[in-house]
């Protein structure tokens, strides 16, 4: 890892901030002064930072969240209290989630400090699948699936959503199972289609699923076959 990263994530500091106290001489590593901030660290290499050793991570975490409402899954936030809130986990603050999920919708939310990871999951190229529980305001129309499969059109974009599978359990209630993650884009496919969601649910990423044993505000660690599943 470069050491202006590694700093970042240990001091919950810019890359900016880091690279003012690079050249202020705060940092040493194995006892020399650090000023370029693109080193690429060795794992038994002691980095200080005004005094304190900093300790390099051994090994990446990776955890599976059932979010309930009224969290962001943002890393920090003036005005909501954010996911990393409900693990208690040392150095909880150096995680992110693996994609997000808005305020009120409820699920699976896989949280990890390895950016790698996580990017298979959130990069468009991937198409990592994710599968939604939706409730409806009104009872799906029976040319939904249809559409979806097709491709429908959301406001204020040029081009047509990927196609998607939705299955319908009840008259008003359905699974819909998506390969791209446009912005609140479950919301904005039913817009389209004539419809208003009023529940959402996140129940799979990938090959990872919510375990029905975890509670809303609960979490584990994942498996490494669930770990070795995103790839």
């Amino acid at each position: 890892m470069r050491l202006d990263k590694f700093l970042s994530q240990q001091l919950g500091m810019s890359r900016t901030r880091v690279a003012r106290q690079l050249r202020a001489k705060h940092v040493t590593i194995d006892g020399a002064p650090a000023r370029n901030g693109a080193i690429k660290l060795t794992p038994d290499q002691k980095v200080v930072f005004d005094g304190d050793l900093l300790q390099q991570q051994a090994r990446s975490r990776y955890f599976m969240l059932n979010k309930p409402q009224g969290y962001i899954c943002s890393t920090e936030d003036p005005n909501h209290t954010t996911v990393l809130h409900l693990l208690d986990e040392p150095t909880a603050h150096k995680l992110h989630t693996a994609g997000r999920l808005d305020i009120d919708t409820t699920g699976l939310v896989l949280i990890t400090d390895d950016g790698q990871w996580s990017h298979r999951i959130t990069a468009p190229k991937h198409k990592c699948e994710k599968t939604y529980l939706v409730t409806l305001a009104q009872p799906n129309a029976e040319d939904t699936a249809q559409h979806f499969a097709e491709g429908v059109q959301l406001h204020n974009e040029k081009s047509l959503t990927k196609p998607a599978q939705l299955i319908v359990i009840e008259p008003q209630l359905v699974r819909l199972t998506l390969s791209e993650g446009r912005y609140h884009q479950v919301k904005r496919m039913f817009a389209a289609v004539g419809n208003h969601v009023t529940g959402l649910h996140r129940e799979r990423i990938g090959e990872i699923i919510l375990d029905d044993d975890l509670a809303p505000g609960e979490y584990r660690p994942l498996t490494e076959q669930e770990i070795a599943s995103i790839k």
